[in-house]
């Protein structure tokens, strides 16, 4: 039985990973855990995420993956050192591979970050840049609207202009020139940040360089995938299977099947 990569998130945004695993790493099984029902994440506290996490990981790990990918920038913030803690194979964030994408593609030494409340308020970008290069200078900015907005599936082009506008206009005239988009969900929206930040700010996904850290640390272990599997991938969602479905399968062109888990949601405090 081949061993899959585990890839949790809030929602939908870790499918922006999940793409490019399954682009760089074709022979590789994937199984994907959406908490749909108790996205977003950014507004709850670090506890509440932590418990989250814990929750699901503690569900993945009945199927036995060969590694944990935490595709949520507020989750690798808060808990991913308290989940290395909890299991025995890797466990990898998202955090760390966009800061260094970021150093790699930055000339004027000048990044911005957007996220969600709990990311930028943890300051895990901030301290992973400048854990590189001290120097870095970088201009943060929550952006609240837009994980819920891409939860919602609804990407006309014309509203998803006025949110990703109203989000980014404090970073307007700051003089940066690279982006990151500090949550798996933005990639969703590249076209209206991209437009809205212009052609001299490169945007930062870390979902690329995620993917190739997934190769290097399984290929370091000896547990990449033998050639010749056809993985089948296996998606499961907190809550609108219906809405995961159409979202994933427009993002990842290919047919999915979802598995509903339900549980408790509480109110966000």
């Amino acid at each position: 039985m081949q061993q899959a990569i585990a890839v949790l998130d809030s929602g939908v945004g870790g499918l922006t990973v999940v793409k490019e695993v399954m682009r760089q790493l074709p022979q590789e099984k994937v199984i994907y855990f959406g908490d749909t029902a108790r996205s977003p994440y950014g507004p709850r506290s670090a506890g509440e995420v932590r418990k989250f996490t814990r929750q699901i990981v503690d569900y993945l790990v009945q199927f036995n993956p060969k590694m944990i990918v935490i595709a949520c920038n507020t989750a690798t913030a808060v808990a991913i050192d308290d989940i290395r803690e909890r299991v025995s194979i890797p466990v990898l964030g998202v955090i760390s591979p966009g800061a260094r994408a970021a150093i790699k593609h930055t000339k004027s030494g000048i990044i911005g970050v957007i996220g969600t409340d709990g990311t930028i308020r943890s300051k895990a970008y901030e301290q992973a840049l400048r854990l590189i290069s001290p120097q870095i200078q970088v201009y943060s900015q929550p952006c609240p609207l837009l994980a819920p907005f891409v939860e919602q599936g609804m990407f006309d082009p014309t509203r998803s202009l006025e949110v990703v506008e109203q989000s980014l206009r404090p970073l307007a005239g700051k003089p940066m020139d690279c982006l990151i988009l500090g949550c798996t969900h933005y990639p969703f929206l590249t076209e209206a940040i991209s437009s809205v930040m212009g052609p001299d700010v490169t945007l930062i996904s870390s979902a690329d360089e995620t993917a190739r850290e997934i190769s290097t640390i399984l290929y370091h272990q000896n547990l990449l995938a033998s050639s010749g599997f056809l993985p089948i991938h296996q998606f499961f969602c907190s809550g609108e299977p219906e809405r995961f479905k159409k979202i994933a399968e427009g993002w990842l062109k290919e047919q999915i099947s979802i598995t509903p888990v339900v549980w408790q949601v509480p109110t966000i405090i």
